[in-house]
């Protein structure tokens, strides 16, 4: 009896290991680990270190020995081809690194004649990542997954779209209305953002879209709770990017201010740790500003076992998202819900996020937008939290969340789009 060819998925990510930081990093990691569980083996097309700014060896010890890895040429405009810090934009459409595709596409065609891969995926940010998956299906007549881990328009409102430089919102739609045209599934994060592509893209048939969302993975946690031992400051913890428009912090930092001049907080009894902003210089400028500097401290990267461990000793755990993301959902919630500690959202109340939130029994949110109503959500926070009652998600509700979950949902929709079944 001759053994059933294994299935395998090509596999087509810029954010992979060795770049450091990103949640987009943890997502296709995460898929790469676990569907060889689930049947399929993947085998990965990502660039070349060298198109890293940021590099990181640790996370490449996490990519499994099944995994086959190719690394292709590209470059970043900025680094690699800025004359005086300047060079022409037709050199970062769709992004920076659109010189990928030059080599990609050999390198995946290279691949696809030697493993003979049932699928190609490919998962967007960047752009190019869905140029070099579009291509190599017209070329092969694979089925193609179209990842779209954040959406690449926005025109909810007409004043704001995104993304705002006219020329690249019309190569984003362009790129967009390929997808459309040609993969065979289109995969979104969140509810909000699958409505949305349902509406720009009414001409794809709705059972072409698929959620899954994104998750956290065992590894790298502690067995129980990692506390430190008393403290006499609440230690609340927010880690990871904020963004200037998506997570603006200024209301909470204006209600920290006041509740510091009203004597409620101060520097003995709280302490709010921002670990890896992306945006020091100007959140130190805000914390002069709001003078809260006594409160609020900036703290840099650290590796992402760490970091993990960090949220784990918190008290509690800020989890910040503006209304004009309402269709997304921040990649630290599930990692903030499988640490098991009081989570205080700030964000909008109509957005997934806190739907999210929810639906896992967490009540603790408030808008981030008003400034009062920080200030209300975080004392009642705080004080649900010191005397043990702030709600948590329960294990049952954390074990859907999990990256393993998530590599079964996208092993199945392998499955159906290759017409290929485990026997």
């Amino acid at each position: 009896m001759v053994a059933a060819r294994p299935k395998r998925v090509l596999m087509i990510a810029y954010h992979f290991p060795p770049l450091a930081g990103g949640s987009g990093i943890l997502r296709t990691l995460g898929f790469v680990r676990h569907l060889p569980d689930c049947g399929w083996q993947p085998l990965v097309l990502s660039p070349g270190p060298g198109a890293y700014a940021q590099r990181c060896d640790s996370q490449l010890a996490q990519v499994g020995a099944q995994t086959t890895v190719r690394r292709s040429l590209a470059l970043d405009a900025a680094r690699h081809l800025a004359i005086g810090g300047r060079y022409p934009r037709c050199l970062a459409l769709p992004d920076r690194w659109s010189s990928w595709w030059l080599s990609a596409v050999p390198a995946g065609l290279r691949m696809i004649r030697a493993y003979r891969p049932d699928a190609i995926w490919s998962t967007y940010p960047i752009a190019t990542a869905h140029l070099i998956g579009m291509t190599l299906q017209k070329l092969s007549g694979l089925p193609w997954i179209a990842d779209q881990r954040d959406p690449m328009l926005d025109d909810s409102d007409a004043l704001a779209p995104y993304p705002p430089e006219p020329r690249l919102h019309r190569v984003h739609a362009w790129i967009e209305q390929r997808i459309a045209a040609r993969s065979a599934a289109i995969v979104c994060t969140t509810p909000g953002a699958m409505e949305a592509h349902r509406r720009r893209l009414a001409q794809v048939a709705r059972e072409r879209f698929h959620l899954i969302e994104n998750g956290y993975d065992e590894d790298g946690y502690r067995d129980g709770p990692a506390r430190a031992g008393h403290r006499s400051r609440f230690l609340l913890l927010h880690s990871g990017v904020i963004y200037p428009s998506e997570r603006d912090p200024q209301p909470l930092f204006q209600a920290l201010a006041r509740l510091r001049h009203d004597g409620v907080l101060h520097a003995r009894n709280f302490q709010l740790v921002l670990r890896a902003t992306g945006h020091d210089a100007w959140l130190a400028s805000l914390l002069v500003k709001y003078a809260i500097l006594d409160l609020v401290t900036l703290a840099p990267l650290q590796p992402h076992g760490a970091a993990l461990h960090e949220m784990q000793a918190a008290d509690g755990l800020l989890l910040l998202q503006a209304a004009n993301c309402n269709g997304q959902i921040p990649a630290k919630l599930y990692e903030y819900l499988r640490c098991r500690r009081p989570i205080l959202a700030l964000t909008d109340l109509a957005g997934d996020s806190a739907a999210k939130l929810r639906h896992c029994g967490i009540d603790t949110i408030g808008q981030l937008a008003s400034s009062a109503d920080c200030a209300r959500a975080l004392l009642r926070f705080l004080e649900l939290a010191r005397q043990g009652r702030a709600p948590l998600a329960s294990p049952a509700a954390i074990a859907l969340q999990s990256r393993q979950a998530r590599s079964n949902a996208l092993a199945d929709l392998l499955d159906q789009v290759s017409h290929r079944r485990t026997a």
